[in-house]
């Protein structure tokens, strides 16, 4: 088949890489706008874009939404199909129904209607979902609302972080993509519609997202950890500064929110009482400094057994 792919982010590259190797063939990769990235400011290509010239396929940047421009140039290279994939915005009517086909499709990281939205793979750790997977759906009017061909479960390691499990879908969304395509090629695609009763939705993850908040269930705040690895990082706000929290895990142990239980563990953990349980800081990094144990940093403070942070 004849595809356009559209995508800007990491997830979206394992994608794209086996559609072309299913043989299929991109007239046209459209992506978001060099942006400046590190210290020197300098314009960086999205992972999409690099993917795509290390692969020699064309590439379209628009700036801004897409409109009658990016339909146009779609219909002009001939896409059958439309592939979308992390691109970063949602798609009007005029762009996502420009393929010969007629319409377009999106690898979304949840089994829909689960989790609809930008962050799914952060929303299930934190909600303790045991599984999440992927969905191949119909691009429609609504975000992510559309009808699923075809979708694959996974579990949800215990200690999974976000980065991780979100590495792994999407490498399972690019095997749902190669497959779902052969059905759409054979004819033999049967889209089904999304139960509205299991509707739930997670918006983009913002940097106060990761504020840990000690008065909280120790087991929610290991599961916010995770779920904010590797931006935004979870972060403890202490009187001379934050204090991000890189690993975390609930354990056992009772006091008041933010006392101080144990100072080190033999694993190199600093136990603190939270609302309800306790949670072992197991790696921390103060604001400047490197990444240390964080009964290593709690030595640094002289913290003691009932302390306060």
């Amino acid at each position: 088949m004849r595809l356009a792919f559209l995508g800007s982010d990491a997830f979206a590259v394992p994608s794209l890489e086996a559609a072309v190797r299913a043989g299929h063939e991109v007239v046209l990769v459209v992506t978001n706008p060099d942006r400046p990235k590190g210290r020197s400011g300098a314009p960086q290509p999205t992972p999409v874009k690099a993917a795509a010239l290390r692969l020699g396929l064309p590439v379209h940047q628009p700036e801004g939404k897409l409109g009658a421009d990016a339909a146009e140039r779609i219909r002009a290279a001939g896409a059958e199909l439309g592939v979308v994939v992390a691109f970063g915005q949602f798609l009007g009517r005029r762009v996502r129904e420009a393929p010969a086909l007629g319409y377009s499709i999106n690898v979304h990281a949840s089994l829909l209607p689960r989790w609809r939205g930008a962050a799914p793979d952060f929303a299930a750790i934190l909600a303790g979902d045991r599984e999440t997977g992927v969905s191949i759906q119909r691009v429609d009017a609504a975000l992510d609302a559309g009808d699923v061909l075809i979708s694959q479960a996974t579990p949800i390691g215990e200690d999974e972080p976000r980065g991780a499990l979100r590495e792994r879908l999407g490498l399972l969304g690019a095997d749902l993509l190669a497959r779902a395509l052969d059905l759409i090629a054979r004819g033999e695609a049967a889209f089904t519609p999304q139960d509205p009763a299991g509707v739930t939705h997670q918006g983009i993850v913002k940097k106060e997202d990761g504020r840990l908040d000690l008065a909280r269930p120790a087991d929610e705040l290991a599961r916010r950890v995770r779920a904010c690895d590797p931006w935004p990082t979870g972060a403890l706000e202490l009187p001379d500064g934050p204090l991000q929290v890189l690993r975390a895990r609930a354990v056992e142990g009772q006091g008041p929110p933010g006392a101080v239980l144990d100072p080190g563990q033999g694993d190199g953990a600093l136990v603190v009482a939270t609302g309800q349980g306790a949670l072992a800081l197991v790696e921390v990094k103060p604001a400047g400094k490197r990444a240390m144990a964080g009964a290593a940093w709690a030595r640094g403070r002289r913290l003691r057994a009932g302390d306060r942070l």
